[in-house]
């Protein structure tokens, strides 16, 4: 009753009934609708409509609120829908004995048609005599009266239907496929139309893992009638009798179309439609298909023990982020900081949107690449399990229309419709792509709006549309050659373009680097597993909690505050800094999406701690997390050997004359190399002892080349000629003066400039050594003047 009050409030014609309530009261009356509910669901709509006639007239009618019978008014037509039921079916064992009986499906949404117009009861006048007849009920097709009642009226054929004394209702048809635990080894998934009616419509969306509630029914199936470009149907031939009397009645075209194709197809007519996550049954999301979870509402939906378990793991207060990253996949070992940016990845940063319209996205995406063997997989599997609505799929197995949405025809109107792809399924869930460097460069490109904008935009077969994809992207990917190169670039280890590099919030890198302790450790976990299993995972939180705890934590949204702002800015720049004047290289380039990426991990951290307010810490940590995913180049340290048999350094004419001279020249070396090797060598190893040998790293070098090659720039522009080369080691050491601290430091700064100097001109060739018989003039002692090679292009990155 409280229910028929609220529904004349909120002018719906739906009753919600928990089966359990029925089951408890009268259990006769919950096996009658168990075995034939397709048979009492007229009779339970009257039993409503006595009810609402008896204690609430007024609502009897769409078209008058009179509490009397009212000619030509409409009745309006209510609806129960049963839920909390235990009686589950499997799609492909549905057979055509359980027709009419009541159970529940559970079924991922594939394809959603339009909501049209369905003739429920249909209100015919007789073009003969004008005699009306109400309420025909139509049974899944245009169903007309068989006859006039009127007594010298014989019409069969002649009737005008009255659309305004008619009911119509709304109604879609949604194709569900199994869930993949459901499928048998080595078979194909199985789909089924579900018909859904009046308020049931829209409440189930393309990748939605749904439970609907009704009964299987029979229905003709058209598509089998029709053959391309024409139109089979039923008729009865009355233009000429033969002899052989009904023999050409019936059904034509069956040469064509075959007896065999002449059947009935299995739908399912759902009464309740319902999403299939945990604490979907609670009354006050009944009459709502889409809602945006509050606090009070995650909390009204926990049983007692669950409430109790989420304030426990609250007042952990600042051990509860190592508590939850310890609880992410605990029977992969180590890797904490991939498992960080998952959690990261669950709870989400907050969506925004700007006053002009934009949405800006909170969804963080994350990259693992790595050797094989370490794991990356088990991360994916791991994350489509624990969230609510996820996919997974393989790079090299999908497509741009797979990943996207695709056109197709429909099987009976003709028309075209969109079918949502793997994006579209993982709306406001993880979507876990693995072999993502094995996806072609085309079907890459398909998902850039994907990842930045969270749309999908179509333009095919007349239809112009933008889908929603708000969806978080795990993307696993193996490095070119099977193990990752140190000292080659990100981009050049993977198969992956810059732009969708740039989308992608956090990067890492798993190496398998060969370490006793660590193998040992690795080992000892995966044999315990397999031989304790569950005795030996034993995480801080099980999965159910840690899902109670993540659906509670995405509730917060969580605003900067002006100490956090600035400790941002400063982390920006200094990512910035490090990134343009760093000696050794960054995998990719710090830009404004690193920016909004450290906004997204703080609001997310901020939402592990249950927090309304981002603090210093926070953008701290979420800073250090993004340095890690920063891959920086390994480089060799250089190694300066004195000079002592190196060749005379290159002269000015030499330089600049080039060409076939200096093939000459490396020609004369050649072969004054090869007649003297063995003296070389017998000297080389006399004199090993009397030089030394210098090694210093590659950034190192990079940074005193940078500053000669700058400050011979500044000279060249201004005096129009070189510097001598002990001015330019002088004005070295002048420049670092405040790091030398005794006269061995200095020594060493010296010698070690001076050689720096000397590979620049005899093996980097980006220096040339003026020698005395030049047009310059200059002190012996000062040594040869030294100028830019003309070649050499310095790249200040």
């Amino acid at each position: 009753m409280m229910q028929l009050e609220q529904l004349k409030l909120t002018d719906l014609q739906t009753i919600f009934v928990d089966f359990t309530h029925i089951i408890s009261s009268d259990v006769i009356l919950a096996n009658a609708l168990l075995e034939q509910y397709y048979r009492f669901m007229p009779y339970i709509q009257m039993a409503i409509q006595n009810t609402v006639r008896k204690h609430f007239p007024g609502f009897m009618y769409i078209n008058t609120s009179s509490s009397g019978v009212v000619p030509g008014g409409i009745l309006r037509e209510f609806a129960v829908a049963l839920y909390n039921m235990s009686a589950l079916e499997r799609l492909r064992e549905l057979r055509t004995n359980e027709i009419g009986q009541l159970f529940t499906i559970v079924g991922t949404v594939t394809r959603t048609t339009e909501v049209r117009p369905e003739l429920l009861y249909g209100s015919f006048a007789c073009l003969q005599c004008s005699t009306v007849v109400r309420d025909v009920e139509q049974q899944f097709r245009y169903t007309e009266p068989s006859v006039c009642p009127t007594l010298h009226c014989f019409n069969r054929k002649h009737w005008a239907l009255k659309l305004e004394e008619s009911k119509f209702v709304d109604w879609q048809k949604v194709r569900i496929q199994e869930t993949p635990d459901e499928i048998p080894t080595g078979d194909m998934p199985r789909s089924l139309d579900v018909i859904v009616r009046g308020e049931m419509v829209e409440r189930a969306k393309a990748g939605d893992k749904c439970v609907f509630v009704g009964t299987p029914i029979v229905i003709p199936d058209m598509t089998a009638f029709k053959t391309p470009g024409t139109s089979v149907e039923t008729q009865r031939d009355t233009s000429h009798r033969s002899k052989e009397g009904l023999v050409n009645e019936g059904v034509t075209g069956l040469k064509s179309v075959g007896v065999c194709d002449l059947t009935y197809k299995l739908s399912f007519l759902a009464c309740m439609v319902q999403q299939s996550t945990t604490h979907t049954t609670s009354s006050s999301h009944l009459h709502e298909d889409t809602f945006e979870e509050d606090a009070t509402g995650v909390l009204n939906d926990l049983t007692s023990a669950e409430l109790e378990n989420l304030k426990t793991m609250l007042n952990t207060e600042d051990a509860i982020y190592s508590k939850l990253v310890g609880s992410i996949a605990p029977s992969v070992f180590g890797h904490e900081t991939i498992k960080k940016g998952i959690l990261l990845q669950m709870m989400g940063g907050v969506h925004k949107q700007t006053p002009e319209g934009m949405n800006l996205r909170g969804d963080i995406n994350v990259c693992v690449v790595g050797d094989p063997s370490t794991s990356k997989s088990q991360f994916l599997k791991y994350i489509c399990e624990i969230m609510p609505r996820s996919v997974y799929t393989s790079g090299k197995a999908s497509s741009a229309a797979g990943l996207t949405a695709s056109v197709i025809k429909d099987e009976e109107t003709g028309e075209f419709s969109i079918e949502a792809g793997a994006l579209m399924l993982a709306d406001n869930g993880v979507c876990a792509i693995d072999e993502f460097d094995k996806m072609n460069m085309k079907d890459q490109v398909a998902i850039h709006e994907a990842m930045e904008q969270q749309t999908i935009t179509i333009t095919k077969a007349s239809i112009q549309a933008t889908l929603n994809a708000r969806t978080s992207i795990l993307a696993a990917a193996n490095p070119l050659g099977g193990r990752y190169n140190k000292k080659l670039t990100l981009k050049q280890n993977i198969n992956m373009s810059a732009p969708i590099m740039s989308r992608f919030d956090l990067f890492f890198v798993v190496l398998d680097d060969c370490n006793e302790v660590t193998d040992y450790n690795i080992a000892r976990h995966i044999v315990n597993v397999h031989r304790l299993k569950d005795e030996f995972i034993q995480p801080e939180f099980t999965t159910k909690q840690l899902q109670n705890y993540i659906r509670y934590a995405r509730t917060f949204k969580p605003r900067m505050t002006s100490v956090a702002a600035k400790k941002l800015a400063a982390c920006y720049c200094k990512l910035r800094q490090d990134d343009a004047h760093g000696a050794s290289q960054n995998s990719y380039r710090v830009t404004v999406r690193q920016l909004e990426s450290m906004i997204r991990l703080s609001e997310a951290i901020a939402r592990i701690y249950c927090s309304d307010k981002i603090t210093e810490s926070y953008v701290s940590e979420a800073y250090s997390l993004l340095q890690k995913s920063i891959v920086r180049v390994q480089k060799d340290d250089i190694h300066l050997e004195d000079d002592h048999n190196a060749s005379q350094p290159m002269t000015s004419s030499q330089s600049i004359d080039g060409g076939l001279q200096g093939l000459m020249i490396q020609e004369q070396e050649y072969k004054q190399g090869a007649s003297n090797l063995d003296a070389m060598d017998e000297e080389a190893d006399g004199q090993e002892t009397n030089y030394q040998r210098y090694r210093i790293t590659y950034e190192k070098y990079c940074q005193i080349q940078s500053m000669l090659v700058l400050h011979l720039k500044d000279i060249e522009s201004n005096r129009g000629t070189g510097t001598s080369q002990n001015e330019l080691a002088m004005w070295y050491l002048e420049e670092i003066e405040e790091e030398l601290n005794s006269v061995e430091d200095y020594s060493r700064e010296r010698m070690i400039v001076e050689k720096v100097i000397n590979r620049m001109i005899n093996k980097d060739r980006s220096l040339i050594a003026m020698n005395e018989n030049s047009t310059i003039k200059v002190e012996e002692c000062a040594g040869p003047i030294i100028m830019l090679h003309p070649n050499f292009v310095y790249e200040n990155s």
